[in-house]
Parts: C-alpha cells; structure tokens; sequence
C-alpha cells in the first residue's frame, strides 16, 4: 500500500483533533475530487512499519481524538490489506482513540457486496465511523459537516454491525443544528 501524506492536528475530517492518513488508489474517480493524484496506486510512497509506527506515535498525546483514513480509497481490496493490521494495532494500544474512515463505497457493499474481502471484517472491528458513498459533484454542500456531498452518509460502525442495520453517527446537537 503507498500513500500520499499524512496530516497531523487535523481539525477537518472528524470531530476533534486527528491524525490523517491518505492512502494511494482509488477506481472510483469521482467527477471533482478533491484530491485526484491520489488515484494512483504508485502515487505518494510506500507504508513502511515505520510510517505506521509514526503514524501510532501521533496518536498518543491526550488531546488528539483519532485517526482518519481517506485518499485515494481505504477500501480499495490492496489498501484494506494494507490498514488492517495498523488498525488492529490502534485499537491494541490506544482503544479510546477513535477511527473513521472515508469510502466512495456503501457499507452495504463493503460487508456483504463485491468489495468484501478477507481483511473487511477485521477493519470493521476496528472502525468508529465510516463515512460512506461517492462524492457526487451535483450533491456537493460546503455546509455539510464531515462529508461532501448530501447522499454521503456517516455510519456508526460498532452501532450498526451490532443492530444489522445502518445506525448514523449522531454529532454534537450544537453542530447538528447549526449552532
């Protein structure tokens, strides 16, 4: 697996302060993307042990909330593969710190569709939120929170796999209404 960057005190994708991981890769290529180069399977370089070791260390501070993963595409088969041990990892050593993950694919095809493979349900174990959908450039919103266009859905993983059904995330009612 190869990536692009890593963002830390990221205030952006996800509530608090986080560390961000753009992975390389995704066959989706949305119309207006925000990040195209990151398309590329061989774009950026490669996830060493040490990049995720760095990756763990930036996580440790008291103030910083989690990880999020985005692209190019987590959940390219190459990239869950890729992800699942260094979740695994997190949640091993640091439990209280959330992770979310950004997909241009549906939850629905992740666990039981065609993008399914031997890794998915190990990083479902492991993930707090999926934000989940293409970007769809008709639907974008600046005014949405943590997604960019409307048809895009924030998941409450460990909600919905107990529940077998889709549970959203419920955010702060002072930003859920606007306030």
């Amino acid at each position: 697996m190869n990536y692009g960057a890593v963002k830390y005190c990221d205030i952006a994708n996800g509530p608090g302060v986080r560390t961000a991981l753009f992975v390389s890769g995704c066959s989706h290529a949305c119309p207006g993307c925000f990040q195209p180069e990151t398309w590329s399977f061989s774009y950026g370089e490669e996830f060493t042990d040490e990049v995720a070791d760095r990756v763990l260390e930036s996580l440790r501070p008291g103030y910083v909330d989690g990880l999020t993963v985005l692209g190019g595409e987590p959940m390219e088969p190459v990239n869950q593969a890729g992800l699942a041990p260094l979740l695994a990892r997190l949640k091993a050593e640091q439990p209280s710190k959330s992770v979310w993950v950004y997909t241009g694919d549906t939850i629905e095809d992740l666990l039981y569709g065609s993008r399914h493979t031997a890794d998915t349900d190990e990083l479902f174990a492991n993930i707090d939120v999926l934000v989940d959908g293409l970007f769809v450039e008709e639907l974008k919103n600046i005014a949405l929170r943590f997604r960019g266009s409307s048809n895009q859905r924030i998941i409450d993983v460990p909600a919905t796999l107990a529940e077998r059904k889709v549970k959203l995330w419920e955010d702060d009612p002072a930003y859920a209404h606007g306030l």
